[in-house]
């Protein structure tokens, strides 16, 4: 299905955290909300298509990455996709699951299904498919050509250095949206 190519400031539905950094250039649509610390580079799409979108705080979506609130095949009606916090979602990466945890690293050109929920410090290596009506294990990779599973004895390391280095060089070469200011009455 095609979507607008609007702007993420053009979307009166989105709810963005005051320390958050959001591209105006990403495409956002539907009720979106975006946690603390938060960085959408230009041209990463968030589709709240079949509910609202909840993004916990210190994720890091990367160009062309995609997140899509889709129900799985013959599923009707409306419910949220909830993203904990500290995931990283890299350039092409596709992500349509209902929930993901924390610590979670979506690679480069990666793809999660509607069926799918992610659970804590999983990684998806670049490439991998994931299309099973199951809910990953704490720690599981998923990695190489035939996308071979194994259980890791440590969370992915933190992408920190990486949200700071960012948030720093980010502001010189592209436009933010602002967050919505309530008003006092």
């Amino acid at each position: 299905m095609a979507y607008s190519t609007r702007k993420a400031s053009e979307n009166v539905n989105i709810h963005v955290a005051a320390d958050s950094l959001v591209c105006e250039s990403a495409t956002i649509v539907g009720h979106v909300t975006i946690g603390s610390r938060t960085i959408v580079h230009p041209r990463a799409k968030i589709i709240a298509k079949d509910g609202p979108i909840i993004i916990g705080e210190g994720n890091l979506i990367e160009e062309k990455a995609s997140i899509i609130n889709k129900n799985p095949p013959g599923v009707d009606g409306s419910s949220p996709l909830i993203i904990g916090k500290q995931n990283v979602f890299e350039i092409g990466s596709e992500f349509e699951g209902k929930e993901m945890g924390d610590n979670n690293v979506i690679e480069a050109k990666a793809k999660v299904s509607p069926l799918t929920t992610i659970s804590n410090g999983c990684i998806i290596g670049a490439l991998c498919e994931v299309n099973n009506c199951e809910k990953l294990e704490n720690r599981t990779v998923i990695y190489g050509e035939s996308c071979t599973r194994r259980k890791m004895a440590e969370d992915p390391p933190s992408q920190q250095q990486q949200s700071d280095f960012l948030k720093k060089i980010l502001p010189n070469y592209h436009h933010f949206i602002k967050p919505k200011m309530k008003s006092s009455t």
